[in-house]
């Protein structure tokens, strides 16, 4: 809307007689009052406020305050210590502390300590009614002493002037010396009166601000925000009393300034520092753990960068605190792209994965350990992973069998590196992996029934993206479903048959899965990996899962890693890699191997090889009818022994039959009518009843057919 209304005026006809032209005036015509003046009072407020909030003036406020409290609070320090210093307060609070803290011992040991104190403090006040007296006496002798040394000294002079006034000459210099004294303490004494409070408050104000002694919001901003603050024992005990503990901050506040007591040695532990803390009677371990990002944020710290493990002394944890901003930077490098000489040892050696929170070398040793990794999506699994696969593909004797149930091609530097490689995400993919898994089970089998002491090269079954298999809902001819938990399960019983007795014959299960539910990656499955790790999850409840409860009530916390700024990193749960003492699980941030420098590791654990052919379809024989084939090895004979039909079998196809037992024939003929049974005591299969069985089935398959 316009702020004026514009009005147009036509001037009237000019009177007769004149021939000037029509004229139209323009008139601006306001629709609002003019705005009514602002008072002065109100502009003066608004001036006010204005400098009062001004950037300038706060900084200025800030500084003024944060200087005068460095010298009010370095004037309270200094009484402090004076105070301690003759007193027994110092003992005081530090058998108060030890009796919070429930150390009865360190508490009596204190005590005495205090006791040997006052005895010292009883015998220098008893020694003051007699230390007139003698200190009268030692300056009278003292002064006797000197004059007559002086004296000595003159007459010596005397002698070798011969002049008898040189007697007095050395005393008469010692006076002239103390009456200089005299002379510039006199003319000094004005000057030390006015500059000596000047130099005690700035002595106290050099207190104050080394112990930091003023308000937080007086506080220079980088100290305010927590940017490169130490971490000493003033702050971890401030922020431990704060995380909302009754039981703690009262024993806290007991200790008074001796709430340190809690502490041990603050250590430099890689990007950052280690403590131990000794919690005092009444509080809980897991009561701190569970305030972790209080303690983080108390600590000016964000959540990621605490830790919180319990170690193996009683009632005590340990924080490890990283520097700001120090678990943002990347690591360097993987040693399998920087060396290429290195080689793998699959028995001694240890995979190079990454960097412990400390910034020293991690590396997993592989050895007779089923391994599983989990987190959630686009977290680097995969990346992990393969990692570890690419490490031992460079020892020659490993051979691998991979299904890649993604199919987005991560695995495909393998090809031409394992004897199989199935890649891709739908059902029939994951009926190959599950034969492959099965077929591993029956190298396993066949390792097993090896004579005793035979050595096997090591063979490691990977399945990426696990959870697929799980999933998967189709079912085989005989019903028998492909996923699922259940004992029927395909996939799921051949990788606990491997779980069982793989490691003992060097068949290894390797998985990695997302997302973990009892679902997709039931509870016998994840429980009988030896290695288990997970990146950034969900859920408490899934970091169960991934790890198991002893890590996580130990303090694993992959959980509380951040979904996309914790990329590759990976809580560890395993005897293979190194866990500081007391720990359950350690955190490891991976090296990343992109897809061109997995390629070309790859390409050099080729050459170490002769030439691997890889398959990417499980092979299969003809398929054989096992019914037609029993009818066909009776021949002509009105029954067989089923011993006799088993041998016939197995001379007929030993692929197909070798490995049968009477089960399995039972398997086949029960539910057709021609079912073994006795004759003359002997279990025996009838040729008639085998072809009336035939004919049955052939008959039903032509109405099914026709229908």
């Amino acid at each position: 809307m316009s702020d004026n209304v514009v009005r147009l005026h036509k001037t009237p006809e000019p009177p007769a007689g004149e021939t000037s032209a029509p004229v139209t005036t323009l008139t601006v015509v306001s629709d609002q009052p003019a705005a009514a003046q602002v008072p002065l009072w109100v502009r003066s407020g608004r001036a006010v406020k204005r400098v009062a909030t001004d950037e300038r003036t706060t900084a200025t406020v800030r500084a003024v305050a944060r200087h005068g409290m460095y010298t009010f609070n370095g004037g309270r320090i200094v009484a402090r210590r004076a105070w301690d210093g003759r007193t027994g307060s110092r003992y005081e609070r530090m058998l108060r502390a030890a009796e919070a803290a429930g150390n009865h011992e360190l508490a009596e040991e204190w005590e005495e300590r205090l006791q040997r104190f006052r005895d010292a403090r009883h015998r220098r006040r008893m020694d003051l009614l007699t230390s007139p007296v003698d200190v009268a006496k030692g300056a009278a002798v003292a002064t006797g002493m000197s004059i007559g040394t002086l004296v000595a000294l003159g007459v010596v002079m005397a002698i070798n002037t011969k002049d008898v006034t040189d007697v007095i000459t050395p005393l008469s210099a010692v006076i002239e010396f103390i009456g200089l004294l005299i002379t510039i303490v006199q003319v000094v004494w004005p000057y030390a009166i006015s500059l000596g409070p000047l130099f005690t408050l700035l002595a106290l104000w050099s207190v104050g601000r080394k112990q930091q002694a003023a308000p937080n919001w007086a506080l220079p901003a980088n100290v305010r925000n927590g940017e490169g603050e130490p971490i000493t024992p003033s702050i971890v005990v401030k922020a431990l009393r704060d995380l909302g503990i009754p039981a703690l901050r009262n024993a806290i506040k007991d200790m008074g300034d001796a709430g340190a007591g809690m502490l041990g040695p603050i250590r430099i532990a890689g990007c950052g520092v280690e403590v131990d803390v000794t919690l005092p009677s009444g509080v809980a371990t897991n009561e701190v753990q569970g305030r972790r990002r209080k303690l983080a944020e108390n600590l000016t710290r964000h959540e990621h960068e605490v830790f919180i493990t319990i170690p193996p002394a009683a009632r005590t944890v340990r924080l490890w605190i990283a520097d700001s901003g120090a678990l943002d930077e990347p690591i360097g490098p993987s040693p399998l792209v920087t060396d290429e000489t290195l080689t793998a040892d699959y028995t001694k050696g240890k995979a190079p994965w990454g960097q412990d929170l400390r910034g020293d070398a991690a590396a997993l040793s592989l050895y007779q350990r089923h391994l599983l990794i989990t987190g959630l999506s686009n977290q680097g699994k995969t990346a992990a992973l393969r990692a570890l696969a690419l490490w031992l593909a460079l020892d020659r004797s490993v051979e691998f069998r991979i299904a890649d149930l993604k199919g987005a091609g991560d695995w495909a530097m393998f090809d031409g590196l394992a004897t199989v490689l199935i890649q891709g995400p739908t059902d029939e993919h994951v009926i190959e992996a599950t034969e492959m898994v099965e077929d591993a089970v029956e190298e396993m089998n066949r390792r097993l029934q090896a004579p005793p002491g035979t050595a096997f090269p090591p063979l490691i079954v990977l399945v990426d993206e696990a959870q697929v298999a799980f999933m998967c809902p189709l079912k085989d001819e005989d019903k028998r479903p492909y996923g699922g938990s259940k004992a029927t399960s395909r996939y799921f019983m051949a990788v606990r048959k491997i779980h069982n007795q793989g490691r003992a014959v060097n068949v290894l299960m390797w998985q990695g899965t997302q997302d973990p539910t009892d679902q997709n990656l039931p509870k016998l499955v994840r429980e009988g990996a030896h290695t288990r790790a997970a990146l950034a999850l969900g859920t408490e409840s899934q970091a169960r899962m991934a790890l198991g409860d002893k890590a996580v009530d130990g303090g694993a916390a992959p959980n509380l890693l951040r979904p996309g700024l914790d990329k590759g990193q990976v809580v560890v749960a395993s005897d293979g890699i190194a866990i500081p003492a007391g720990q359950a699980s350690i955190n490891v941030r991976t090296h990343y191997i992109d897809t061109e420098q997995a390629t070309e590791i790859a390409d050099r654990a080729k050459t170490l090889r002769d030439g691997v052919t890889t398959l990417h379809v499980i092979e299969r024989g003809e398929e054989r009818d096992p019914l037609a084939d029993i009818a066909a090895v009776l021949g002509n004979a009105p029954r067989l022994r089923t011993q006799d039909v088993l041998k016939r079998l197995a001379n007929l196809n030993e692929d197909a039959y070798g490995k049968w037992t009477f089960i399995d024939l039972k398997r086949v003929l029960d539910g057709t009518g021609a079912e073994p049974y006795k004759s003359d005591g002997v279990m025996t299969v009838s040729r008639e009843r085998l072809a009336r069985a035939l004919t049955n089935r052939n008959t039903e398959g032509s109405a099914s057919a026709s229908e």
